[in-house]
């Protein structure tokens, strides 16, 4: 079962870039750990502050090894140093998953290939 990680948090503004330029070799070699497949934190262009967070992965136990590895341990050391703050991050399981576009090339928010 796929899980996904989505959510947001706060750095200090003048602080984000600072922070996210840290933790990006962190984000880098989480992306090789056994059952993930998407990996980021990105910055929101919209705000001095909130930094957008998505993760994908392929089973519950990966998502476990992850949260009690090294890589997740010095994410949340790194970034402490810089004060987050507002963080609400869920976790999702995936029942299905399919295109947005269907075979003529439509966007559709049903789910179609069922």
């Amino acid at each position: 079962m796929t899980v996904l990680i989505a959510g947001t948090l706060h750095l200090p503004a003048g602080e984000r870039e600072k922070a996210l330029a840290e933790t990006a070799d962190l984000v880098a070699e989480t992306r090789t750990q056994t059952g993930c497949m998407h990996y980021v934190w990105s910055a929101d262009p919209t705000s001095a502050t909130r930094v957008y967070v998505y993760e994908n992965w392929a089973s519950v136990e990966d998502l476990a090894a992850h949260l009690a590895g090294s890589y997740y341990q010095n994410m949340l050391a790194t970034l402490g140093k810089y004060g987050v703050t507002d963080t609400e991050v869920s976790k999702f399981k995936v029942a299905l998953e399919e295109p947005v576009y269907d075979p003529e090339g439509k966007p559709r928010a049903d789910f179609f290939t069922q």
